[in-house]
């Protein structure tokens, strides 16, 4: 990464960008070309092969989107991003000459390499920028999404046009050919107008740069990035067709409420770069699966009108029935009033309802002249209940869905230059192809629940699992992260033993029971001690993270080289125990990294524990294990 931004960071940022446009218009072609083709009964597709075209494209752009990435760490962006543009118009168009599943299917796997796109900008975008800035410019890049709202936009438009409204149904077969030419003229103007460059880690071998998919965090912002980005996806193609069969709307229509579900989820990207930039992007991801679990739940009520018995009503003595009104049952001399339908039921279709609405009444089951017991029914009673799922309302919530999407697909890529810094390419990779699967696999899941339910909206209710399950974990993880471990009595009790009150001390202090009487070491551990301190006075002044945060990694840093001068020292004194003793600094090592994550979301009361947590891990490191090995830390 740079220093610091420059204009040539923010030309390149453009041009990322201009390029994911176009992508990611062209990943997403088959939302309205499938939708328009099985609509006009051009090929008789049902809703799993619906499912399967849109899924495919998404499926290629997943799973090559790792590659990618290792590709434009290693190589760079340019050539990379260039030679993308080309190989994805061959099959784009190739595409006007499909004439079966088979083959459109073919085709669509060939043009989905578009999708991988997305892992080639972020690590070509994230080197040109500084660690501060690289929020809001991945968060501009990632705009790029809008690409898909051009598409549900443009190309209903364009395929009403090519086929002459209906007249000429093979006109379709100019649109992959117009998409293809698009691909080309970027590819060009991209080749001419950037320049490459590669990361501090291009030269290393690719297992070394796969090492951090080992790291479970890399699969837990996957899993965000399955819901906030693919299933994103998933629906900016699958709305045109629910829209269509749900509230009956032309395609042109259908399509410009899908774009407007797409387009603000990907422009609104950038402020959610700000957002992570500015407040953390830990709290954003927390309001974002917080408002996605409630939109959902609210979305997962299907439009309905349902008939379920109500309350009746039973002869209170036995006689005989003199009348049967729709008002009234008159048994003998006693008077039953009924509950009478209202008629003003029937143009509910016509109102703007935003809850369900209930409407009771009864109906006589018995006849003049009939003799009836007492507590025998004398009437049903029937209860309709009714919800509009106004298209408006639901439209609504759709676009602010998208939106909150959208800032968190921004939130989950600013984690990972924090945590990745050198391996954004790989770790964006990895997390894009988890992303991507979401896109392929959501609308064949979309496909399949709803021939099994009969329910459209039984893909906001696989939404509302998948955000809460995103939530708990999320929740889960942090908490963890700033407990404190389980055994720190014990360390305490027997650290209090060896140490004494020396450890109670406002401050570390040095003394000859930390003195290993090998001067090199014993100089290391008290610049160790001093960093140790300089952390303990910023916490107790009230300094915060940001404060912290320099001082720390310059203890992990410095300790860092601490235990490899050691280890050095006591493999070359031949030292029995050395495994061990390199052993207990990995962990000790993970230990202080583990720390410095807790400090991150630590409020006043936490920092002050996991000071003390550190001034234990200190001595407890020197009096265990250093002790121990004392005659072994000499230099020969």
């Amino acid at each position: 990464m740079q220093e610091q931004a420059t204009f040539q960071s923010h030309k390149m940022l453009f041009f990322n960008t201009f390029a994911f446009t176009v992508c990611f218009a062209v990943w997403m072609l088959n939302g309205v070309l499938v939708t328009f083709l099985a609509a006009n009964q051009i090929y008789d597709w049902g809703p799993v092969e619906i499912g399967w075209l849109m899924g495919i494209p998404v499926l290629t752009g997943a799973i090559f989107r790792l590659p990618a990435g290792i590709l434009t760490d290693k190589f760079g962006g340019k050539p990379i991003f260039t030679a993308l543009l080309f190989v994805c118009a061959l099959p784009m168009y190739l595409l006007s000459y499909a004439d079966s599943f088979w083959v459109f299917a073919a085709c669509s796997f060939g043009f989905g390499l578009a999708g991988a796109s997305f892992s080639v900008g972020i690590a070509f975008t994230s080197i040109w920028y500084p660690r501060n800035k690289q929020g809001m410019a991945l968060g501009i890049f990632g705009a790029g999404n809008a690409g898909a709202a051009i598409t549900t936009l443009l190309a209903p438009t364009l395929l009403n046009q090519l086929t002459q409204n209906g007249n000429n149904i093979n006109g379709w077969r100019e649109l992959p050919v117009m998409y293809a030419i698009l691909l080309v003229v970027m590819g060009v103007i991209f080749l001419f107008f950037t320049k490459n460059k590669k990361t501090a880690s291009h030269n290393k071998p690719v297992k070394e740069m796969l090492k951090p998919l080992k790291n479970i965090r890399v699969w837990r912002f996957g899993l965000y990035y399955f819901l906030v980005f693919g299933c994103f996806v998933a629906f900016s193609q699958w709305l045109v067709p629910y829209f269509v069969n749900v509230y009956y709307m032309p395609l042109v229509t259908a399509g410009i409420l899908a774009a407007l579900f797409s387009f603000p989820s990907g422009v609104i990207r950038a402020l959610g770069g700000w957002m992570s930039d500015k407040w953390g992007a830990r709290k954003v991801m927390y309001w974002v699966l917080g408002s996605s679990v409630i939109i959902s739940m609210a979305l997962s009520v299907p439009k309905m009108e349902v008939y379920s018995t109500g309350q009746g009503i039973m002869a209170k003595a036995s006689g005989k029935i003199t009348s049967v009104t729709p008002q009234a049952i008159i048994v003998a001399d006693r008077v039953y009033p009924l509950k009478v339908k209202t008629s003003g039921f029937e143009d509910l279709d016509e109102k703007m309802l935003v809850f369900p609405t209930k409407e009771s009444w009864q109906e006589s089951v018995v006849e003049v002249g009939q003799k009836i017991q007492k507590k025998e029914l004398l009437a049903k009673g029937v209860t309709r209940i009714y919800f509009q799922a106004n298209v408006w309302i639901f439209a609504v919530m759709v676009v602010v869905l998208g939106s909150i999407w959208g800032i968190g697909k921004a939130a989950v890529y600013k984690h990972i230059p924090d945590y990745f810094p050198d391996e954004v390419g790989v770790v964006g990779g990895m997390v894009g192809v988890l992303g991507g699967l979401g896109g392929f696999i959501c609308p064949i899941i979309f496909g399949y629940l709803l021939e099994w339910t009969g329910l459209w909206t039984s893909a906001w209710m696989f939404m509302f699992t998948i955000s809460l399950i995103c939530l708990v974990w999320m929740h889960k993880s942090i908490m963890k992260q700033i407990e404190l471990p389980f055994d720190l009595e014990s360390k305490f009790s027997s650290l209090m033993r060896a140490g004494g009150n020396d450890f109670l001390a406002p401050l570390l202090t040095w003394s000859n029971k930390l003195s290993l009487g090998v001067e090199e070491i014993d100089n290391q551990h008290k610049y160790m001690m001093e960093l140790i301190n300089n952390i303990d006075e910023i916490v107790k002044s009230g300094g915060g993270y940001s404060q912290l945060q320099p001082v720390i990694n310059e203890l992990i840093s410095y300790t860092r080289m601490h235990f490899s001068n050691e280890e050095k020292l006591l493999k070359t004194n031949h030292c029995p125990d050395f495994e061990s003793h390199a052993r207990n600094h990995i962990m000790l090592l993970k230990e202080l990294i583990d720390l410095k994550n807790k400090a991150e979301n630590a409020n006043a009361e936490q920092f002050k524990d996991l000071m003390s947590m550190l001034k234990l891990w200190f001595p407890g490191h020197i009096l265990s294990v250093d002790k121990k090995h004392a005659n072994y830390l000499t230099t020969p």
